[in-house]
């Protein structure tokens, strides 16, 4: 019997409710700045308190003692002070923010993306943009985290040309890169990566057992249609519509809206400059495919590549946006170029401010030993409680999800985790493939959801350029629908591949099958 349209409107009422409570909560913490500088602070007094009490853990590869460290004492004091600003230098986002910005900066303020956007949109169904991209977003971890720089923008950019809420489009670039991390149509520099200490951990169960890069592959295709159908659903059914409408006067920069016609010149000068982006696209290619390739490690390996992957962007991006402003006449002498970089820069200042906090804080928080004994506790407690399988699998899901609103990094997280939760699930007859997969769904969800997520204050710096007013619980609640979104159902899709059995890649089965039986001695 169909739904009647009072209950749906009820429950779509209720929906709303309880995301305006989240953003009026979120919303009423302090500017980003401050909250990450509070955390920072209250990480060496957390740190002494909890070194009071003796704790230790050991780590489950090497034996080691893990205690945490009281950053109160006189020589960590010392280490606050003296390596606060390698702390900032050394903060993976800022280099690949501001690098990248310099090219995508250069092609915005010549012309060429606002160009692009209009091809694309006159080019592309009205009805499809959304899940494109979400679709372009997911497939952007290709190139490791560029899409929080390149593609979140371009999404408010493109539904701000169309008429349509800029937030929106950030969110729903924003779910995809993120929230869509750990799928892709194609292997990453994340499966090797993982799989490198899912083998590791395995092998403390069966010295002979081999986890490849594809352990996730076919899992992982299918995931990314899911994700794509997801975010197209929430974003044009929930976040859009409770955003309501956009006022485009409270934006920072004028920006042109709606759809016009492209130019003869503009057109002619996009096709160039795409051109050039091919000819780069070529000659990057060049560096990598022969065995001998300039970007390739003496290994063969493409570790330089991936290394260069924030060079090529900001290259693949000002080459072609120079190109594109000499046609068009935006960029008329090098001196244009100078001031499009400098002007660019000029916006992230409030960026790089937050940035040298955020960076205090992580490195605190990795001195103190905290997030990796956080993070093996829970491992071990899940260990213990003897859970089915069901919920087993549904428990690892939660478990990395909830590390991941502390700790970032997917292969730190699961560096630790591997050596508990393998051979734990290979004992009870599960896979370390599944192991794998089931820890890369949790790890995802939450990205979005987190403001210790690294990227999360330039997504709040992005946003604002819409609405200066912006703070970070408008940011959170548009972004809760999508994660309770992935996260139920990535769950469904991972319960329903492990019943029916469907590897999980090449040679990646869901079982545990131990190629000999070991007896031990009476």
């Amino acid at each position: 019997m169909p739904e009647s349209t009072s209950t749906k409107g009820t429950r779509s009422g209720v929906v709303l409710r309880l995301l305006d409570v989240v953003e009026r909560a979120g919303n009423r913490l302090p500017h980003p700045l401050v909250l990450f500088f509070v955390i920072a602070a209250l990480v060496p007094i957390v740190s002494w308190i909890v070194a009071k009490t003796g704790w230790v853990l050991y780590h489950p590869t090497t034996g080691n003692e893990i205690a945490p460290v009281n950053l109160l004492a006189p020589d960590q004091i010392q280490r606050i002070f003296t390596e606060a600003v390698t702390n900032f230098t050394g903060f993976p986002p800022l280099g690949t923010v501001l690098v990248a910005m310099i090219g995508i900066g250069v092609a915005e303020r010549s012309g060429l993306i606002s160009s692009l956007l209009k091809m694309m949109v006159l080019n592309v169904p009205r009805s499809l943009i959304t899940a494109t991209i979400v679709f372009a977003g997911i497939m952007s971890s290709i190139a490791t985290d560029a899409g929080y720089v390149v593609l979140v923008p371009l999404g408010a950019v493109l539904f701000a040309s169309m008429g349509r809420h800029p937030i929106a489009g950030l969110c729903a670039a924003f779910a995809g890169v993120s929230g869509g991390f750990s799928a892709n149509l194609v292997l990453t520099s994340l499966d090797p990566l993982l799989a490198g200490f899912t083998q590791s951990a395995a092998q403390l169960y069966d010295p002979a057992y081999q986890v490849n890069a594809t352990a996730n592959y076919y899992f992982m295709i299918a995931s990314v249609f899911l994700i794509t159908i997801i975010g197209w659903l929430v974003t044009d059914k929930i976040v859009e519509p409770r955003l309501g409408k956009w006022d485009a006067s409270k934006m920072l920069e004028p920006i042109e809206t709606g759809l016009t016609e492209q130019t003869v010149t503009e057109r002619r000068a996009t096709w160039v400059a795409l051109s050039s982006f091919l000819i780069i696209g070529a000659l990057i290619a060049w560096t990598i495919v022969p065995e001998q390739g300039l970007l390739r490690a003496a290994d063969g390996s493409l570790a330089p590549f991936y290394k260069s992957l924030v060079l090529i962007i900001a290259i693949a991006f000002i080459i072609p946006g120079i190109i594109y402003g000499a046609m068009t006449g935006s960029v008329r002498s090098p001196a244009d170029v100078a001031r499009m970089t400098g002007d660019t820069m000029a916006t992230m200042g409030s960026y790089i401010v937050l940035a040298f906090v955020a960076a205090q804080f992580v490195a605190y928080f990795n001195w103190s030993n905290l997030g990796l004994m956080f993070a093996l506790s829970g491992a071990q407690f899940l260990k213990g409680i003897g859970l089915g399988e069901v919920p087993l699998l549904v428990g690892i899901l939660l478990l990395s999800s909830t590390i991941n609103l502390f700790i970032g990094s997917a292969s730190a997280k699961w560096a630790l985790m591997a050596p508990v939760i393998v051979p734990m699930m290979m004992g009870l007859g599960y896979s370390p493939e599944l192991a794998q997969a089931t820890y890369r769904v949790g790890d995802s969800t939450t990205n979005v959801i987190t403001p210790l997520l690294p990227y999360f204050p330039l997504i709040v710096a992005f946003a604002q350029k819409y609405d200066p007013k912006l703070r970070m619980g408008t940011l959170i609640s548009s972004m809760l629908p999508y994660s309770i979104a992935f996260a139920i159902g990535w769950t469904i899709l991972l319960l329903g591949w492990y019943f029916l059995g469907l590897p999980l890649g090449p040679d990646a089965p869901m079982q545990y099958q131990p190629v000999m039986t070991i007896e031990m001695p009476q």
